[in-house]
């Protein structure tokens, strides 16, 4: 924890010109670190001020109690021009994908998509990745929810376009056989009709 604030000098170079900031940057800095942040998220930027100003890395690091990589990598985001993007890089670990989210997922691929308000017939990787970030907050991507499938034996790929449907149930799914067809004046014997299939 540190107790830098934001000295007169640093007012001054607000209005003036630091070093790396631009005097927008400088402005979002200042405004940010007067909002309640966690202690992380005060320290990038009072990294990047301190920078700003002209401190070196070593001074940096003593008056704020940070290690020198911290401090590395945020003055190189300050001389880099990215300073207003300082909330961008989220603190932690990303969320790992749970059990409530494999079950969650198990049940979406069981659905139609349409049921969730979608115009789509089948789910994709990436849509259901897109989903479950929506519901869950747990961001993974298309590539690795398409191997949770697999780890599971599921898929969202179509059976009846990979051949995989048995013939029952392709039978099950038309609307109308040739077998169903009947007429008064149907023949007992096969007769075969001349058919021109070349146009």
């Amino acid at each position: 924890m540190s107790d830098y604030t934001v000295t007169a000098d640093t007012q001054n170079l607000v209005s003036m010109g630091g070093q790396y900031l631009t005097s927008f940057q400088q402005k979002l800095l200042q405004k940010s670190l007067n909002q309640d942040l966690p202690e992380s998220y005060r320290q990038r930027i009072q990294i990047m001020l301190l920078a700003d100003e002209g401190k070196s890395q070593a001074e940096i690091c003593r008056i704020l109690g940070c290690c020198p990589a911290t401090a590395r990598h945020w003055i190189h985001i300050a001389r880099s021009g990215m300073a207003h993007q300082w909330q961008d890089c989220p603190i932690g670990r990303p969320k790992a994908v749970n059990d409530q989210y494999l079950q969650r997922l198990q049940e979406l691929v069981n659905c139609s998509p349409r049921d969730y308000g979608y115009s789509f017939r089948r789910w994709t990787g990436n849509w259901l990745s897109k989903h479950l970030a929506k519901e869950l907050g747990i961001e993974v991507s298309g590539h690795h929810i398409n191997r949770l499938l697999k780890q599971m034996g599921l898929s969202v790929r179509s059976n009846q376009r990979y051949g995989k449907t048995s013939t029952n149930q392709q039978v099950d799914d038309c609307k109308i056989l040739i077998s169903d067809l009947q007429g008064e004046h149907m023949l007992d014997y096969p007769v075969f009709l001349p058919m021109n299939l070349a146009k």
